[in-house]
């Protein structure tokens, strides 16, 4: 991700809504003690604007729902109007391509394990953002390191759940894969399968085959399913399976997916080696096409 020149998101300008009011950016604050802060009882979404247009924004809306559901509150408006004050605040804010960020999360009345009584709160934020990697690193592919956390079983997390406490992992193994020079981390499940990159999901291609990982420990990617369904209608076919590290060397391709990422070449994962070729190309531009509404 390109952090040079980056403004801290703390004093930006702009509009961020916030308990059902539209505040100034540098005003939006909460307490201390929130509930979220301390025991990660927090949900979001990632959203990425086209053309001043949420991606597939009610599949997004519907899944903080969700997740807010598993985590056992639920949030205090009706999904319309959070998707009215996104569409406001992308307007005001003047995005035309960028992401925005909706969050619930319990609030300060009480800090302990549970916290029933706990206040939600709502916010969403949006802002200009470039690619999550930088074009040049995309266009050769990024390099990953196979991180020494693992995902755990589906009984340990609620994994369908896009909540904050899941990426303690992910950010740890980020700054070691970045620590070694490597753009991103691997994670693997706690079977020693292929499970994710740390914030995207991940695709190995064999000919016109794609194998994916099998969701059942980690999110489930809203651009994932986007660009199975994309493949698919260009004749791929998709396998979801348990895939082991040792068979990486089988593949032509990777790539991971997300959000953030979009559809994002890989070139080399630890002294594995891949060789961004044309299921990348026509994949991203499949992406690519379907986001601006040319598919």
């Amino acid at each position: 991700m390109t952090t040079a020149g980056l403004i801290p998101f703390d004093r930006r300008e702009g509009t961020i809504w916030l308990d059902g009011e539209f505040v100034d950016w540098k005003s939006a604050r909460i307490h201390v003690l929130t509930h979220g802060l301390h025991y990660a009882s927090c949900v979001y979404e990632g959203e990425r604007v086209y053309d001043r247009k949420v991606f597939r924004l009610r599949e997004h809306t519907d899944r903080l729902f969700r997740s807010a559901e598993v985590m056992d509150f639920a949030i205090p408006y009706p999904k319309e109007q959070i998707e009215a004050v996104t569409e406001r605040l992308i307007a005001e804010n003047g995005i035309v391509d960028g992401y925005v960020r909706p969050a619930a999360w319990r609030g300060s009345e009480m800090i302990s394990t549970a916290a029933r009584n706990s206040s939600i709160h709502v916010a969403v934020a949006c802002w200009r953002w470039p690619s999550y990697f930088d074009p040049a690193a995309r266009m050769e592919g990024i390099r990953m390191q196979t991180a020494v956390w693992r995902r755990p079983p589906p009984t340990s997390s609620p994994h369908e759940a896009k909540a904050a406490g899941h990426y303690m992992i992910a950010t740890l193994s980020k700054h070691q894969a970045e620590r070694n020079g490597y753009h991103d981390a691997l994670l693997l499940d706690w079977r020693g399968q292929i499970a994710e990159a740390t914030s995207a999901n991940i695709f190995f291609a064999k000919g016109r085959t794609l194998h994916t990982p099998v969701p059942d420990c980690f999110l489930d990617g809203i651009t994932r399913k986007a660009v199975i369904g994309l493949a698919r209608q260009r004749g791929f076919e998709v396998v979801e399976r348990a895939i082991l590290p040792s068979e990486m060397v089988d593949f032509d391709e990777c790539f991971i997916t997300g959000t953030a990422a979009e559809v994002c070449p890989v070139r080399q994962i630890d002294d594995c080696r891949f060789r961004p070729g044309d299921t990348c190309k026509e994949l991203i531009e499949a992406f690519s096409a379907a986001v601006t509404g040319e598919a």
